[in-house]
């Protein structure tokens, strides 16, 4: 333990996690995984739903047990100093609920009673971009409101660590980079953010680095741009049809790594985009397939989701 702890500080880690585990009978939830965090970044649990990302956050944040493994946050043992780290961090979960009858202010202000705290909540208003609702009630927001006001109330005790769990699902696309806004200006007051999500942008936007989750397993983990290059993904061609095409026949095509279907549109790795598109318009002539919509991009972190995994993000 004691080592762990040294190299946590000469490495600048703020959080450790060694072989962390939890298991409810024969399900595994989280398997064996192991990460660090440093002081001051944004770190990403990329994944699906059901592969263990919130899980994974509260056993860190102390509020569900470990069946095995450790996890150490400011130098401290989850499982045998969870009340010191609960006053380290700060929690953002996916649904919160407040008390009703208060006002944003008086709500600041309560939640910060509880951590035995003194703050401005005016000022905690101001950084989420609510200041002007200060008067109303949780019920008189809009979504991304809530996720606001979730996120000012996970701030009131000063965390050296702020947990987001999924912060922008259920949001419109506005609202959405709004939030992002706001957590990259948290991140540069010098928090150290760890975030779950299931939006490949959202971790390519926020994240200095990504662990990638699947089946309660980590794997991989770098910068979005170090994913990209590891994987050796090559070019994406994205197609509508007008039905189901082969995809056995798609895979067969020159240059095709892999090929996926999904509400009928077709998503193509390759690496030899020169031949695969020839190959492919022959491919529908013969099919009889009516295509449009054709795009090509550079790989991406859904890209080299599907090469990791097999399956697109959101399946």
């Amino acid at each position: 333990m004691l080592r762990r702890l040294l190299i946590a500080l000469v490495t600048a880690d703020i959080i450790t996690v060694d072989r962390l585990t939890k298991r409810y009978g024969d399900l595994t939830a989280v398997d064996g995984i192991s990460f660090s965090v440093r002081q001051g970044e944004t770190f990403g649990i990329l994944g699906p739903n059901g592969a263990g990302k919130t899980t994974t956050l509260e056993m860190i944040e102390g509020l569900k047990g470990i069946t095995s493994g450790t996890a150490v946050l400011g130098g401290h043992d989850v499982a045998q100093q969870a009340r010191t780290v609960k006053s380290l961090i700060g929690v953002q979960l996916q649904a919160s609920s407040f008390f009703d009858g208060l006002n944003l202010k008086e709500l600041i202000e309560t939640f910060a009673a509880l951590y035995g705290r003194t703050v401005d909540a005016m000022q905690l208003l101001r950084q989420v971009q609510l200041e002007e609702k200060w008067k109303s009630q949780v019920k008189e927001l809009s979504g991304g409101q809530k996720q606001r006001l979730s996120i000012a109330v996970a701030l009131v005790n000063d965390p050296k660590v702020l947990f987001l769990d999924e912060p922008t699902t259920g949001l419109d696309p506005q609202a959405r980079r709004n939030l992002w806004d706001l957590i990259s200006g948290i991140k540069r007051q010098g928090k150290t953010i760890i975030l779950t999500t299931h939006y490949m942008e959202e971790a390519e936007v926020l994240c200095d680095r990504v662990a990638i989750m699947d089946h309660a397993k980590i794997v991989a983990l770098d910068t979005p741009l170090g994913l990209i290059r590891q994987a050796d993904v090559g070019s994406t061609v994205e197609f509508h049809v007008d039905r189901q095409p082969d995809l056995d026949a798609l895979k067969q095509l020159p240059g095709v790594e892999q090929a996926v279907s999904e509400n009928h549109a077709i998503r193509i790795i390759t690496k030899q985009p020169e031949q695969t598109l020839p190959a492919l318009f022959e491919f529908k002539a013969k099919a009889g397939l009516a295509v449009t919509n054709v795009q090509m991009h550079q790989a991406t972190l859904e890209d080299v989701f599907l090469k990791l995994t097999g399956h697109l993000l959101r399946e």
